[in-house]
């Protein structure tokens, strides 16, 4: 088990006056069989700002606010305390789906929202073409970690060449980009064999070896979630199994079901972002 206490903090300082905007904030951890949140606040500047709190189609906890009054910056920082006891369900023969199990009606209306591919996951044709003969032979689970194991080989984890509007086949195309475009491009190549699977969003904290009370800069992240007759995790970007240093905080299609921070504003003249994360590890 493990405690963190995480500080995200977003700020815009604008070109012009903004009038009025409306934004919905998703920074706020899941409670959920894995991890549990013992407090949480999301704090909205201007201090005047009105905000609402609901749970989206997904199961993410939305702030919404908006803010009528004249102003030249915005902030949200989020505050919350989680803790997190995670554990891959183990693998046995009971657990495991074939793939005329996978592939049936019935799994396929179970997942109607993990299967289909995105305007972010679609891996286009190459992509498809090898992660098919991939998987030949080969058990849907065995398949998955194939994949995983084949995408380490293939992609590079370089900042700055992709953006958050970057799909998978371009991604691809790079043969590099961040946490982002790998889970995106995981996610479309197991979808592409017809296996269900979720992108994650969350922190991570980086350092296992930091000592109790010592606050490191943390990082918003993106891994994967995958069903192959239980749901299992993988992050791309570090080739491992989510662990108590991953902390959920929405789960989607892709990014766009799950962006931190965004809105409508009227004026402005375009700004600029200020983001930081801070991870204090309690226990």
């Amino acid at each position: 088990m493990t405690r963190l206490h995480i500080r995200h903090s977003t700020e815009y300082q604008y070109n012009d006056t903004v009038t009025h905007s409306y934004n919905e904030v998703r920074m706020t951890p899941l409670t959920d069989s894995q991890q549990v949140v013992l407090d949480s606040t999301v704090d909205v500047k201007p201090s005047n700002a009105v905000v609402m709190t609901f749970k989206d189609y997904w199961g993410t906890r939305v702030s919404a606010f908006d803010v009528q009054v004249r102003h030249t910056a915005m902030s949200v920082e989020s505050t919350t305390t989680v803790e997190i006891a995670r554990a891959e369900p183990p693998l046995t023969a009971d657990n495991q789906a074939d793939w005329e199990e996978l592939l049936s009606e019935d799994t396929v209306n179970r997942f109607a929202d993990w299967l289909p591919q995105s305007g972010l996951s679609e891996p286009g044709e190459e992509v498809r073409s090898i992660v098919k003969g991939i998987a030949q032979g080969k058990s849907p689970h065995e398949a998955a970690v194939a994949v995983f194991a084949w995408l380490r080989g293939e992609m590079t984890y370089v900042q700055g060449v992709t953006g958050v509007r970057t799909n998978a086949q371009d991604a691809w195309e790079h043969r590099k980009g961040v946490c982002q475009d790998l889970s995106h491009l995981s996610i479309g190549a197991l979808r592409s064999l017809g296996i269900p699977a979720k992108y994650v969003s969350g922190y991570l904290h980086p350092r296992s070896s930091a000592g109790i009370g010592e606050t490191v800069t943390g990082q918003s992240h993106a891994w994967v979630e995958w069903w192959d007759g239980e749901w299992r995790s993988w992050d791309p970007t570090n080739h491992k199994h989510a662990s108590d240093f991953h902390v959920t905080v929405a789960r989607g299609r892709d990014y766009r079901d799950v962006t931190p921070l965004r809105g409508l504003l009227n004026g402005g003249r375009g700004s600029t972002l200020n983001v930081s994360v801070e991870i204090t590890r309690l226990a």
